[in-house]
């Protein structure tokens, strides 16, 4: 083969590479032709809105998770009837009278998530609905800590908990301990999970609570950055 032959079939070889239709790596079935960030390889727009999140670690800035999310932002799911607590009545002067420990825990969560990248919106949830059951428990005097069995959200769970006994001890050595009360931290805890059901989706893997929290809290991830302080009553 001469050289200007060699050319020419390597010239028609691309042509008809090019022509190939590559199937989504993921179902088998239909074409790829959306890249995914989180795999390196094109994969299909149906499995990358059905396992967006699920079986796919989608990272922060996709561009499809990023359009996805507005999506959700517009039409927002129902809190299911069975969901934890759904009968407990906040008082409406909660944002207000208890704003800073609401911000303070916000803040945790949000450093938490920012350290741990593997945790994700389920296990806050889960966590947040522990802490809960623990401090409803405290209320009657009773001691009952319901620490959650899976351990990035036990590890969540025993820093908010050692967080708010180090705030309640410093409420207490400022001579006002009904400045904080284990009723004021159910409420709050509450609060903060109602508002990650609201603002998460449902799906396993998402973080679309965390990464809010984050965005509130650019620093959150800082090992050195000052924390927010409770100003003791």
């Amino acid at each position: 083969m001469v050289l200007g032959e060699g050319a020419e079939y390597a010239a028609e070889s691309r042509r008809h590479f090019r022509g190939i239709i590559v199937n989504c790596p993921i179902c088998g079935k239909r074409k790829a032709a959306r890249f995914c960030p989180a795999k390196g390889e094109q994969i299909c727009a149906v499995c990358c809105g059905t396992e967006r999140e699920v079986s796919i670690s989608c990272p922060s800035d996709c561009a499809y998770l990023l359009a996805g999310h507005r999506y959700e932002d517009e039409h927002r799911r129902p809190v299911p009837a069975d969901t934890p607590f759904v009968e407990e009545r906040v008082p409406q002067s909660l944002p207000h009278a208890q704003q800073q420990l609401i911000t303070m825990m916000a803040y945790q969560i949000a450093k938490f998530g920012g350290n741990e990248k593997t945790t994700a919106d389920p296990d806050v949830l889960a966590a947040m609905v522990a802490l809960a059951g623990t401090y409803k428990t405290l209320q009657s005097g009773l001691v009952y800590e319901r620490v959650p069995q899976i351990a990035v959200q036990r590890d969540l769970y025993l820093k908010l908990t050692k967080f708010l006994d180090d705030i309640k001890q410093k409420v207490a050595q400022g001579g006002n301990p009904s400045a904080v009360t284990d009723r004021d931290i159910f409420h709050v805890t509450i609060f903060l999970y109602r508002m990650g059901l609201v603002r998460s989706n449902g799906r396993r893997k998402s973080r679309k609570f965390i990464e809010f929290l984050r965005g509130q809290f650019p620093i959150a991830e800082e090992v050195k950055a000052e924390e927010p302080r409770i100003i003791v009553p």
